[in-house]
């Protein structure tokens, strides 16, 4: 079995609403964390940076490390007949930019109130469970939001074919026009 390391931060903004969690459009409905496979010589911080920039252009300097909190995703999937162990550790930061540029594997971004995340990341389960611990943990740190579980009104995303330039479908409300620029 190969196994595989990825790191990535959850990053975060304050706003009025509370925390603003950034949150990458891969395609195909697909949603999370800026993260990516370590490489040889890397510590998991180091791969967690650096992937953040790449993916996002945010660098090291615009990113505040909330101390203590380290989290571990782990998991088994198969690549064709070869089974994978992966394993995903994500830290959390904080940052004041608003505006990110994400890399070419990525068809956009936006930044989500807790409540909306939960919405956008419901299909995964070890994500959402993540961005949980992530919150209560900026709630224990004295960044506070909004109520921890409202009503729902959507459920989940829905399917689209979003491509570069579009729109993807996203919940009502917040702040989510950011996208990739055209090719």
């Amino acid at each position: 079995m190969q196994r595989i390391i990825s790191a990535g931060i959850i990053v975060f903004r304050r706003t009025k609403e509370g925390p603003k969690f950034l949150i990458l459009y891969h395609g195909g409905n697909y949603w999370n964390f800026a993260k990516g496979k370590m490489e040889s010589e890397e510590r998991s911080w180091q791969t967690a940076l650096r992937e953040v920039q790449e993916e996002t252009g945010l660098k090291a300097s615009e990113l505040h490390f909330v101390r203590g909190f380290k989290a571990r995703e782990r998991f088994s999937y198969r690549r064709g007949k070869e089974k994978i162990f992966k394993v995903v550790i994500l830290y959390l930061a904080e940052t004041s930019i608003v505006q990110i540029a994400v890399s070419d594997e990525h068809e956009g971004y936006g930044w989500f109130t807790y409540v909306e995340a939960k919405r956008i990341l419901a299909r995964y389960k070890d994500s959402l469970q993540i961005l949980d611990r992530a919150y209560d943990f900026l709630q224990e740190k004295g960044i506070s939001g909004g109520p921890k579980n409202p009503p729902r009104r959507n459920a989940h995303v829905p399917r689209n074919s979003a491509h570069r330039g579009e729109s993807p479908s996203l919940p009502s409300g917040g702040e989510h026009s950011e996208q990739k620029s055209g090719s």
